[in-house]
């Protein structure tokens, strides 16, 4: 009798992880939709599933973080910081690049080529694909001829986040050391620079950054304040999202607009229409259950293709910093943001756990307080 139980036991619980293995492929596939990515998800799942009998990815004979947990209740803010005794993990590194290629590559999804649209064509926007828009004249005329990555490596990338726990942290002259500084959404570096740096390789920018920060252009004052943050950053890469959801067209049709009329000198990129299902499908096969990679986790996922170490700064997705004290949700205004709010589009604490978890095995470094030598 005894050994029957067992034996039923035994069968029940090959029947769940089998289950369990199943359903996350099904997320997948329902995520990348109409993206062209099926075949090579399915695929990607399938290989990496078949090194292990757990439901949870091997990397370099330890797992991935395991965050299956999907609320945010349960990480806490006591987060240790970044030690001074961190080491890169290079095999790490080139093991987690590796797997993110058989999701996407970097130097061909990082823009949309000319040769691959015209003017007119119609597309179906990433998160509404009930609505849809045509390629303008201008939007053709900025596209990239070939990948503004084409070729590319760096030592080491730094990727700067928005986080008020920049504030007073000293770390722009150690930003500023890096081969390759990515930043986010057009932030102002001028008035910051001893906390943020003001080195600029490549800078996103969200259409809603300029409803947000500059008043959607309603006066010639605000027009001049864009026209001066586009033309600071003097050839840098500018990467628009411009497929991404309705709503952000005529954003995305003023930058580019200034950008031809007044001749100002950047590398306009646009994403590729399957970059962000991609990027979340490899997470997800690592068992980080976001909702939408933020900003700052597409810039990572992408920079592991062209960087051999990477610095994260100004990752922060806490009220309170390891000291209890406050932590403006930008370093440069007052707004205020739900970390933990279930109508978010993104899951910061839980992404946040995801790369600490990559700092300690060493794939990348993680700064949350001062860098060293800031006084």
């Amino acid at each position: 009798m005894q050994l029957q139980f067992r034996s039923w036991m035994l069968a029940a619980l090959t029947l769940l992880v089998v289950f369990l293995i199943f359903a996350d492929i099904s997320e997948i596939e329902e995520e990348i939709g109409n993206s062209g990515g099926r075949g090579t998800i399915r695929s990607a799942v399938n290989s990496l599933h078949s090194k292990s009998n757990r439901a949870e990815v091997v990397i370099n004979g330890s797992s991935l973080p395991t965050v299956v947990d999907k609320s945010n209740e349960s990480i806490k803010h006591s987060i240790q910081p970044a030690s001074s005794k961190w080491r890169h993990n290079q095999t790490l590194s080139l093991r987690i690049r590796k797997q993110i290629l058989k999701f996407l590559d970097a130097e061909k999804d990082i823009s949309v080529l000319k040769g691959t649209l015209k003017p007119g064509d119609i597309i179906h926007y990433i998160f509404d694909r009930d609505s849809t828009m045509n390629v303008s004249q201008n939007l053709y005329e900025l596209l990239p001829r070939t990948s503004p990555l084409k070729n590319k490596h760096f030592q080491t990338c730094a990727i700067v986040g928005n986080s008020g726990v920049l504030l007073n942290s000293g770390c722009g002259q150690e930003i500023d050391t890096h081969s390759f500084v990515i930043r986010c959404n057009l932030a102002p570096v001028q008035e910051y620079a001893r906390d943020v740096g003001l080195k600029t390789d490549l800078v996103t920018m969200n259409p809603s950054v300029i409803q947000r920060a500059f008043e959607d252009l309603v006066n010639a004052t605000w027009r001049e304040k864009l026209l001066q943050r586009l033309h600071g950053l003097n050839g840098s890469i500018l990467w628009i999202p411009a497929f991404m959801a309705r709503g952000g067209k005529e954003r995305v049709e003023w930058v580019n607009a200034l950008i031809l009329k007044h001749h100002v000198n950047v590398r306009t990129a646009y994403p590729s229409l399957r970059l962000l299902h991609a990027v979340r499908g490899y997470w997800l096969t690592n068992k980080v259950h976001i909702k939408r990679p933020t900003t700052g986790l597409l810039m990572y996922t992408l920079a592991t293709r062209f960087c051999n170490q990477i610095y994260l700064y100004g990752f922060w997705p806490f009220p309170l910093d390891q000291n209890q004290n406050p932590v403006k949700y930008h370093y440069y205004d007052s707004l205020k943001y739900g970390y933990t709010s279930q109508a978010s589009p993104h899951t910061m604490p839980l992404e946040f756990k995801a790369l600490k978890g990559l700092h300690e095995q060493g794939a990348l470094k993680l700064t949350v307080g001062q860098c060293d030598g800031a006084t």
